[in-house]
């Protein structure tokens, strides 16, 4: 297998076979160039953000915040249900494993801040209660 390794602004391509090493070239590193910003991606940033979660004011009640970035799989309450506290109320898909999020807190569910497939970042607001 060939392997392309970085040390000390030196780049090295080694082949590795049966356990052995062997140097095939060794060049300066040079730095990665960033992408030209092209005008589609700032027409697709409009679409990003409306996939985001509203802000919602911290006076309206308890939040329900993501532990961790992810997409919502489902929503298990409805606005106006009574929820009791560990109640599991969002299912958020992140790594590929369905995560429980539970309510930190006994009440009624005031406001369903994320939808079904939105992604939502570590600390967004789910849902209030």
């Amino acid at each position: 297998m060939k392997y392309v390794v970085t040390l000390r602004d030196k780049t090295y391509e080694v082949e590795v076979e049966h356990g052995e090493a062997m140097l095939i070239d060794e060049y300066e590193a040079k730095a990665p160039v960033p992408p030209a910003a092209a005008a589609p991606v700032v027409a697709a940033a409009p679409a990003a953000a409306a996939a985001t979660p509203a802000p919602v004011a911290a006076g309206d009640g308890t939040p329900v915040t993501a532990p961790m970035p992810g997409n919502v799989l489902k929503v298990l309450v409805k606005p106006g249900e009574a929820v009791a506290e560990g109640q599991t109320v969002v299912i958020l898909e992140a790594m590929k494993m369905e995560n429980e999020i539970n309510a930190p807190c006994a009440g009624t569910v005031k406001q369903i801040v994320a939808d079904v497939g939105s992604v939502v970042a570590t600390g967004d607001t789910l849902v209030l209660i």
